[in-house]
């Protein structure tokens, strides 16, 4: 009787540990498949946030009044990492604290994006500096090129009237005073460089001080 049971027994074993082996290999492939899936998701993910951050703004840092935005830091040594990739990846050489600020608009006062489709009026004030620029960016973040071959204009050469306040139209039709020619189509950004002012560490500045972007029409 003892006889019988000795192999009845270990093959019982042999077989509980045969089901065991099997048990285990089965759980190690999909822990295998999860982990690897959860790295390419990650890198995925990762990639992912440094491209959009990279095409777009810095996300951090920013200055807003009204539809101008500014990075105080930007040019400065306390420029975090993203600002630093954003600058590298544009090729853009930023204004530094002791030079001055750069602002820009892509809505008008309104909240509305600029579209070159439309007419714009800007003014008339602009914070205190010993010398401003304004300048007119298309889609690609290039200054536009237009058949007038203007893409600006500085402090020095707006007309103004007799308060020292100034009006710059901005469309894609002739216009009296100060005009900027838009592109055929398509979105654009102003851009507002502020040299040696009092206010390029981003302090001291208030929306009141800065020109208004009004859309006055839009065409086809």
């Amino acid at each position: 009787m003892s006889t019988d049971a000795i192999p009845t027994s270990a093959s019982g074993a042999g077989l509980m540990r045969a089901s065991a082996s099997k048990s285990v290999r089965v759980r190690i492939v999909p822990t295998a498949f999860l982990v690897l899936y959860s790295l390419l998701l990650a890198l995925g993910l990762g990639l992912g946030a440094t491209y959009l951050v990279l095409k777009g703004d810095p996300p951090f840092g920013s200055l807003t009044l009204g539809p101008w935005k500014a990075w105080p830091d930007l040019g400065s040594t306390s420029a975090d990492p993203y600002m630093r990739a954003v600058i590298a990846q544009r090729g853009d050489v930023p204004l530094a604290i002791g030079e001055g600020l750069g602002f820009t608009a892509t809505t008008d006062s309104d909240g509305r994006a600029l579209d070159s489709a439309c007419v714009y009026r800007v003014g008339a004030d602009v914070p205190a500096a010993r010398l401003w620029t304004f300048s007119v960016y298309g889609q690609d973040d290039r200054l536009i090129r237009t058949e007038l071959g203007r893409s600006g204009f500085t402090s020095a050469e707006l007309l103004r009237d007799g308060e020292d306040r100034f009006t710059i139209v901005l469309s894609r039709g002739l216009q009296d005073g100060n005009w900027l020619q838009l592109p055929p189509s398509g979105r654009f950004s102003i851009v507002l460089r502020l040299y040696d002012t009092p206010g390029a560490a981003g302090t001291g500045l208030s929306e009141s001080t800065f020109p208004a972007i009004q859309r006055m029409e839009c065409g086809a």
